[in-house]
């Protein structure tokens, strides 16, 4: 029973899309006031998700099987890796060993069920999309797991959330060293393709291919995917939180460096323009692959 609350509940599936529903809102409120706008009030994307359950879900002629079964797909992923991160914050002595390896391929499904979903449409603009976001997924895997490697690293070689968030409660935060710092920088920019921010938003790009990837989603299967997208925002600071501020991870302090992450990447989505995807491959097999490269080599001296 208790099992099924973690998972259900708390800190599984109603928290986090609760917390991923506001930071949503937190994002479009932001990006308002940077344009100068009002924005929305703070219970929008709650509206949003509900009056899309409520209307219809239009079957594309041709679509296969796997376009209605995608959108879940990536919502279990997204919400078992929330609850990963959940628990160990709360029980980081019960963190099993290697759960960090889990919670990375977790991380990536959602993209994939994009894909997949995408691909199953039978549209060929949603085909433009999810030929896109399987570029940028091999784009910025390679130095995302490259900086987590580093991490690892920092750590002692643990593969545990638990016995990395002890490790710097006993030794202090990752960030505060060189390598960490690399690292850091390196998995900011991979969380915001991650999430489909600004500057990597190309699988959907509504200026050039109206809504790429999601173009023939409506009804309830849009509103799960909306809903995958709001359970990563509120996953993606919590692993960074976790993996380089965790030195206190008290609520308080815990909900101010998730916001302080959530700003980052919301400022950073409004003051850049969107990349096409050959320079989005260019930026992260270049630039961030060495700097997460650099990071490895800095922590393996143990900088």
């Amino acid at each position: 029973m208790k099992l099924l609350f973690n998972y259900l509940i708390f800190p599984g599936f109603l928290f986090s899309a609760c917390v991923g529903l506001m930071a949503g809102w937190l994002e479009r409120k932001v990006s308002a006031r940077v344009q100068w706008r009002k924005g929305p009030p703070w219970h929008q994307n709650f509206t949003d998700i509900i009056k899309l359950t409520s209307k219809e879900t239009i079957l594309p002629e041709g679509a296969k099987w796997t376009f209605l079964l995608a959108p879940y797909f990536g919502l279990v992923s997204a919400v078992l890796a929330a609850t990963m991160l959940g628990l160990a914050l709360i029980q980081p002595g019960l963190s099993p060993s290697g759960d960090l390896i889990v919670l990375l391929y977790l991380l990536v499904m959602p993209a994939a069920a994009l894909i997949i979903g995408a691909s199953g449409s039978g549209n060929p603009l949603a085909s433009v999309g999810a030929s896109r976001e399987m570029k940028l997924v091999l784009g910025y895997e390679l130095p995302f797991i490259l900086a987590v490697v580093a991490v690892v690293i920092k750590a002692g070689g643990s593969i545990s959330l638990g016995e990395i968030v002890a490790f710097q409660a006993g030794s202090g935060s990752f960030l505060y060293s060189f390598s960490g710092f690399l690292a850091l920088i390196v998995i900011i920019f991979c969380a915001q393709a991650k999430v489909g921010f600004a500057p990597f938003e190309v699988s959907e790009a509504e200026q050039e291919i109206m809504a790429g990837a999601l173009i023939e989603y409506s009804g309830l299967s849009l509103a799960i995917f909306k809903l995958t997208k709001a359970v990563m925002l509120y996953t993606m600071p919590l692993f960074l939180s976790v993996l380089f501020l965790g030195k206190d991870l008290s609520f308080g302090m815990l909900t101010l460096k998730f916001i302080i992450f959530l700003v980052v990447m919301i400022l950073i989505k409004n003051t850049n323009p969107r990349l096409r995807i050959d320079q989005a491959m260019r930026f992260f097999w270049g630039p961030v692959t060495i700097i997460a490269l650099l990071a490895t080599g800095l922590a393996l001296l143990g900088k």
